[in-house]
């Protein structure tokens, strides 16, 4: 069975179906990305006739109405926006949205003697020779005679049947035909992106939520409902990133800043901090899985679309309701009090900064949690409990590493059935088994690389305990990360690599921890051995060198609080292997420990 239907039609056709809405183009689907001279080609490829690739787009499903009649469903474009986008720029006049969301017009210029296409600059604007801008001819009332001849009294010199010639050639892109696949409704979402895939040379892969996202924007119940749920998760997403963003937003979209949304989210024009910056997949994500306890973004595709899972047909009563309780989740997930409140619990567990989170699912996760657990009004100090060790759990074991998206609707599931407590109990049972601790957890700290999820594990369990960095008295790590501190080598790299050892050895997990810029820089290439000696000279009243540490009991204590074996300050590379086994040991206890303690 044909699964899509491959046609014919003419440029203004398809603009009128967009200008009709008959196929569904998001407002800010995407930034316009080309640049002119792109947009410039496209208009001079039509001009002469040359294919401009295909348009793809996906029929949405025919819904059944209370009346027992069938809604035709519109078309939802999969490819082709950017240029859509451009011809309507260019043939009918209209303004684009950049990449800084602020809308901007587009001037083609034609120069009908030598038959070129240009961006209109100052030098074109103030030559008579061209047509400074195409639209103005494509959209306007009245016949060829008209325009030829107010082009030729601006340049009686010309060869008037030329220009007419030429300037009707212009006009016609309009009758040009463009390709035009349309798939079939009742394809699934993943073979939806194969054809797209096979069919796109450059591979594109489309996410799960540029569908569902799609499918919101096309959604033109009262008041734009739709478009402007889509504006609310997109200009979240923006100004969590760019909160100077919003002056754009209240200067340039009336419509969306008469909405609630607007209100909903202008906190974030005041907020700095970039712990979790999530991008719209991470908020459908976020807001699906919690209201509808699914954890596949295919289902949010479907129920949006008005599927019935258990009749396998489309109701528009389904639709409704899902735009409705999407709508209500994403209001919960912008909502300032509790993004404010779930940050602070991550912070409260020594993630203090973005930099330490290897796994963005596993806080799209723990959000889940704290609106589900906030939705039962649990107890605060139980929500933040809670919140804190699944989110690390999930770090420690990978949990939402391989399928996430299997795994949320696994993990959603069970903690709806049996609570977020019993399903937490019963990973850490089977996971985080004493075994893990004692020789897994070993096994995963002896590696070598700096953005280690284990590493940044250890990190946040020193900033949760407020640990001093390496030889220092006042800074603690968690100082140094918020200010971009050093990491340093316990055994200098230059020392090690001298000695014969590799870049697998020096940059072992083991080997780092965080140290003050002057620190490092005296210790230079000096063996443990050689610098330790003279560390433990000024805890005896000796010059003090290496930061502030002036007594034993203090140096004893930031030692531990670094995880340094014992006889450090006589090592030197041949006691380098030992070295990191003991300190593999002991970071694992204090990540137990750590994780224990939430």
């Amino acid at each position: 069975m044909q699964k899509y239907t491959v046609n014919q039609y003419f440029v203004s056709n398809i603009l009128n179906w967009v200008q009709e809405k008959e196929i569904a183009i998001p407002e800010i689907q995407r930034p316009f990305v080309w640049d002119s001279t792109k947009v410039r080609d496209l208009m001079d490829s039509l001009y002469r006739g040359f294919p401009i690739g295909y348009i793809i787009a996906w029929k949405n499903p025919d819904v059944r109405l209370k009346d027992g009649s069938v809604s035709n469903g519109k078309k939802v474009l999969i490819d082709g926006q950017q240029r859509i986008t451009a011809l309507r720029a260019a043939v009918l006049g209209q303004n684009i949205v950049n990449t800084d969301y602020k809308e901007e017009r587009i001037n083609i210029a034609f120069h009908p003697i030598t038959e070129e296409f240009a961006t209109l600059t100052p030098a074109i604007a103030k030559d008579k020779a061209w047509i400074q801008d195409i639209s103005k001819l494509m959209t306007k009332d009245g016949g060829l005679f008209e325009d030829v001849t107010n082009y030729c009294e601006k340049n009686p010199e010309v060869d008037r049947k030329l220009i007419e010639k030429n300037i009707e050639k212009l006009l016609q892109i309009k009758s040009k035909q463009v390709g035009f696949i349309e798939l079939d409704s009742n394809l699934d979402i993943e073979t939806v992106t194969e054809i797209f895939i096979r069919i796109n040379s450059k591979g594109v892969v489309l996410s799960q939520a540029d569908f569902a996202m799609s499918k919101i924007a096309s959604y033109d119940k009262e008041d734009n409902f739709g478009v402007n749920l889509r504006k609310c998760i997109d200009y979240f997403c923006h100004l969590s990133r760019e909160p100077q963003f919003y002056k754009h937003i209240s200067e340039n979209d009336a419509e969306f800043k008469n909405t609630i949304y607007l209100s909903k989210i202008a906190w974030l024009k005041d907020e700095n901090d970039d712990l979790y910056d999530p991008d719209y997949s991470d908020v459908l994500r976020v807001s699906f899985t919690k209201q509808f306890e699914r954890g596949k973004m295919s289902d949010l595709v479907g129920l949006l679309s008005g599927r019935n899972f258990e009749t396998r047909s489309f109701e528009q009563s389904i639709m409704d309701e899902s735009f409705q309780k999407l709508r209500d989740s994403v209001l919960e997930f912008v909502s300032e009090t509790n993004f404010k409140r779930f940050v602070m619990i991550i912070k409260s567990c020594g993630f203090t900064s973005n930099d330490l989170i290897n796994s963005q699912n596993a806080l799209n996760f723990a959000y889940i949690l704290f609106l589900k657990l906030r939705e039962k009004s649990e107890n605060p100090s139980v929500i933040e409990k809670c919140v804190q060790r699944w989110f690390v759990m999930s770090l420690l074991t990978g949990r939402y590493s391989g399928s996430p998206e299997s795994q949320f609707d696994f993990d959603i599931k069970q903690v709806s059935k049996d609570g977020a407590e019993k399903i937490l109990q019963s990973i850490e049972d089977g996971q985080l088994s004493d075994a893990f601790w004692s020789a897994q957890l070993i096994q995963e700290l002896n590696k070598a690389s700096v953005n280690n999820p284990f590493l940044n594990l250890f990190f946040a369990a020193q900033i949760k305990a407020g640990d001093k960095g390496f030889l220092s008295t006042d800074i603690t790590v968690g100082n140094m990360i918020d200010h971009r501190g050093d990491i340093h080598h316990l055994f200098p790299r230059e020392y090690l690599k001298a000695n014969g050892f590799e870049r697998g050895d020096y940059n072992q997990i083991a080997n780092f921890v965080y140290a003050q810029s002057e620190i490092n820089i005296k210790v230079g290439k000096k063996t443990p051995k050689d610098y330790m000696t003279e560390v433990i000279k000024q805890t005896k009243g000796g010059k003090m060198k290496y930061g502030g540490i002036a007594d034993e009991k203090t140096l004893a204590e930031n030692l531990k609080q670094n995880c340094i074996p014992a006889g450090f300050e006589e090592m030197e590379f041949s006691d380098y292997e030992d070295f990191l086994k003991e300190r593999r040991k002991l970071m694992a206890k204090k990540i137990k420990d750590y994780y224990k303690s939430l």
